[in-house]
C-alpha cells in the first residue's frame, strides 16, 4: 500500500531520492561517495570496531554483554548487506521493500546501538578493573555511541518530508511502530522471569496486553516490508487505525496496573528498593528484580505515549495506490 505525505501520504512507489536532495546512484562504487554511502561505511566501521575490541580481550559477560555484543555484530552484518546491495544495483532482487526496509532497519540499529550503549557501560564496564580489557571496553562503547548518531542521521535524513511519496515506514507513524515493538522487546527481556508476574492475574493481563500489541505492530511492519498490505480483509488505514487506537486501550490499562501490583503494599507490591534483596549486590552483571519492575513500568509509559501519538500522526496520512 502507498503512501505521500502531504499532510503526510503513503505510496508504494520508488523514489529516486535519496532523502538527501540527491539522487541515489545504484550499482555503482559512486554510490559509497554519496553522503548516505559515507554515513553507512561509518556505521559498518564504528559497529565492526565496536565488537572487535570487546571481543579481543573478552570484555563481555552475562545476558547484557552478550546483548550489546550481538547488537554491535548484528549490525555491522545487515548495514555490510544493505552496501553490498546498493552497489550491486540489487535493489529489485531484495526479497523486502527496499522503499521500507533501510530506513525500518536504521531505526531498529540506531535503538540497539543506543540500548548497547547504555547498557553496557553501566551493568559491565564500571565494574572492570582498570586495565587492558576496560580501557577496551570505554573505547567499545565510544564507537558505539557513534554508531548510535550515525543510525539515527539516516533515519533524520531519509525520514518522510511533507509532500513527499514515500513508503509507510518513512512516516512518523511507521517509525514509531519501529519505536513500539523495540520497547515491547525490552520489556520482555525484563518480564523473561516469570515469578515478577504470575502471581497476579492483573499482571499476568499486563503481559498479555505487551504481547498483543507487540504482534499487531509487528504485523503492519512485515505487510509493509512485504509489500502485501492488500492481503488484508479491510483497508490498511483502517487496520493502522485500528491498531492504535486498541493499543492506546490496552497500554492505559498496563499502565495502571503494572505499578499498582508491583508498588502498592496493598496489592502485594514491594514499594522500596532497599527490601530487594536482589538489588543490595552492587557488583553485579544483571538488573536486579526491583529495577526490572520499575523499568516495565518506564517503558508501559513510553510505549504508550508512543501509541498515542500514533494514533493521532496516522490520522494524517493519506494512503494512494498506484
Amino acid at each position: 500500500m502507498p503512501v505521500t505525505v502531504t499532510r503526510t501520504t503513503v505510496t508504494t512507489t520508488m523514489s529516486s531520492s535519496s532523502g538527501l536532495g540527491s539522487p541515489t546512484i545504484v550499482g555503482s562504487p559512486r554510490a559509497l561517495t554519496q553522503p548516505l554511502g559515507l554515513l553507512r561505511l561509518l556505521q559498518l566501521v564504528s559497529t565492526c570496531v565496536a565488537f572487535s575490541l570487546v571481543a579481543s580481550v573478552g570484555a563481555w559477560t552475562g545476558s547484557m554483554g552478550n546483548w550489546s555484543m550481538f547488537t554491535w555484530c548484528f549490525c555491522f552484518s545487515v548495514t555490510l548487506i544493505i552496501l553490498i546491495v546498493e552497489l550491486g544495483g540489487l535493489q529489485a532482487r531484495f526479497p523486502l521493500s527496499w522503499r521500507n526496509f533501510p530506513i525500518t532497519y536504521a531505526c531498529y540499529a540506531a535503538l540497539f546501538c543506543l540500548s548497547a550503549s547504555i547498557i553496557y557501560p553501566t551493568t559491565y564496564v564500571q565494574f572492570l578493573s582498570h586495565g587492558r580489557s576496560r580501557d577496551h571496553a570505554i573505547a567499545a562503547t565510544a564507537f558505539s555511541c557513534i554508531a548510535c548518531v550515525a543510525y539515527a542521521t539516516e533515519v533524520a535524513w531519509t525520514r518522510a518530508r511533507p509532500g513527499e511519496i514515500t513508503g509507510y515506514m518513512a512516516t512518523v507513524p511507521g517509525l514509531l511502530k519501529v519505536l513500539e515493538t523495540f520497547v515491547a522487546c525490552v520489556i520482555f527481556a525484563f518480564i523473561s522471569s516469570p515469578y515478577l508476574y504470575q502471581h497476579q492475574p492483573a499482571l499476568e493481563w499486563c503481559v498479555a496486553v505487551y504481547s498483543i500489541c507487540f504482534i499487531l505492530a509487528a504485523v503492519a511492519i512485515l505487510l509493509n516490508l512485504g509489500d502485501c498490505t492488500n492481503v488484508l480483509p479491510i483497508s490498511f488505514p483502517s487496520f493502522l487505525s485500528g491498531l492504535a487506537l486498541l493499543s492506546v486501550l490496552l497500554y492505559a490499562t498496563a499502565l495502571v496496573l503494572w505499578p499498582l501490583y508491583q508498588f502498592d503494599e496493598k496489592y502485594g507490591g514491594q514499594p522500596r528498593r532497599s527490601r530487594d534483596v536482589n538489588c543490595s549486590n552492587r557488583h553485579t552483571f544483571y538488573v536486579c528484580t526491583w529495577d526490572r519492575r520499575l523499568a516495565v513500568a518506564i517503558l508501559t509509559a513510553i510505549n504508550l505515549l508512543a501509541y498515542v501519538a500514533d494514533l493521532v500522526y496516522s490520522a494524517r496520512l493519506v494512503f494512494v495506490r498506484v
